[in-house]
């Protein structure tokens, strides 16, 4: 039998975890705070395999192990590697206060409604394009993921939000729980305590009364009505073009889309309704201010970026998708430079014939595969007498390329 004690946020350790424990697995910090029963042996965990192996060995002679880990060890934990290899009936687990649970109540918060993402061992995109997308979020930070580098990639669209950051927690003596603006974070060297980084819109930290715990639901409906966003003289992307732009961008939680010559900004808004961290680069001044008011209309967070494609595009983020509106003859510009940067797909709707080849070219030449169609709809129109006829909308080219499989890497691990 292994047993998995959760320690370090405030739980004493059971008396009996210890007792006759043969060998002890776990960080040094870990094994440096408790008393070994004489004889025991202590592996440091780094690596895991040699442990797990070492581990096995012991279980074969039927000699009893204890591992000790953070908080809740099965909360982003040890606790998965071991029931992989072992398998969860050999595992007797003593969780502890995970950091998330400790920070949310150092701030008197509850946490049914905020989203966990681990960013230990991990690139920090994903938590960082979570932390854009949702109002309540709990960082489980490592290097290279820390506090500075989040705060880095938020202090320009999300300068609003406060980082509450957590070192460690459990210990009365070092204990510390700060909050910093994106900015201030950035400018700091946080050392190897952190325990958990919030990052919170004051404004929403608390939500409604919650029945599902985690990220709320997704929408009910996408492809909204035109009627449901302010547009000018009907310059939007008709909800038919959006449907299927929405299904090739494929926008999710941890991921980053482009909405580029936003107009109205309604693919923005959707890709953000379903979860995505979302910017809307538009050149007109009228346009951000519609793309603004939008996106406070449907609740959800959009970055606006003023400005003009391509130029405008330089300092954001690498995104995961793009889609393009508008036309011009910059069109097959904007769409190489988009092409280049996107990890995932390209999305392109455009009205000329004489756009089309170039588009595409550019998608192909920057390793995607490429597919499209032609959509021409006619809708439902009323005519005196009670009487319906069909009201054909323009038609519109929608080019799609998407990277090979091996090429672009899954978000929400």
């Amino acid at each position: 039998m292994i047993t998995v004690v959760g320690t370090g946020t405030g739980m004493p350790l059971p008396a009996d975890a210890l007792a006759t424990a043969d060998l002890v697995v776990g960080g040094r910090r870990h094994l440096d705070a408790v008393r070994l029963p004489e004889g025991a042996r202590r592996i440091v965990l780094g690596p895991p395999a040699p442990a797990l192996d070492a581990i096995e060995r012991c279980l074969d002679q039927g000699r009893r192990v204890v591992v000790l880990a953070s908080g809740d060890p099965g909360f982003f934990g040890i606790v998965r590697m071991l029931a992989e290899r072992f398998g969860p009936e050999r595992l007797d687990v003593r969780p502890g206060v995970s950091s998330v649970v400790a920070a949310f109540a150092r701030l008197g918060l509850p946490w049914d409604d905020a989203v966990v993402v681990s960013a230990h061992g991990r690139a920090a995109r994903t938590a960082v394009n979570v932390c854009r997308a949702r109002p309540k979020v709990a960082v489980l930070t490592g290097p290279g993921a820390g506090p500075a580098e989040l705060g880095a990639a938020l202090a320009d669209g999300c300068a609003e939000r406060v980082l509450v950051v957590a070192s460690a927690l459990g210990d009365p003596e070092h204990e510390r729980v700060e909050r910093v603006t994106p900015a201030e974070a950035a400018a700091r060297d946080w050392g190897a305590a952190v325990s958990v980084v919030l990052c919170l819109d004051p404004s929403r930290t608390l939500g409604p009364v919650r029945t599902v715990a985690g990220p709320p639901p997704g929408p009910s409906g996408w492809a909204l009505e035109e009627s449901a966003f302010a547009h000018r003289d009907s310059m939007i992307t008709k909800f038919e073009v959006r449907a299927l732009a929405l299904a090739r961008l494929g926008p999710r939680l941890g991921e980053l889309v482009w909405d580029v010559g936003a107009g109205s900004g309604s693919v923005a808004v959707e890709c953000a309704r379903l979860g995505a961290a979302a910017v809307a680069v538009e050149r007109t001044g009228d346009g951000v201010e519609r793309i603004r008011a939008n996106a406070a209309a449907h609740g959800v967070d959009v970055h606006v970026v003023h400005g003009a494609a391509p130029d405008a595009l330089t300092p954001l983020a690498d995104p995961d998708a793009v889609f393009v509106g508008g036309g011009g003859r910059e069109l097959p510009d904007i769409v190489t430079v988009c092409a280049r940067r996107a990890r995932r797909a390209v999305v392109v709707a455009l009205a000329a014939l004489d756009r089309v080849p170039p588009v595409r070219e550019a998608l192909v030449a920057a390793g995607f595969s490429c597919d499209g169609v032609l959509l021409h709809s006619s809708r439902l129109a009323p005519l005196p007498g009670d009487v319906t006829r069909l009201a054909a909308t323009n038609p519109v080219f929608l080019l799609w390329g998407t990277r090979p499989p091996a090429r672009h890497e899954g978000v929400v691990q």
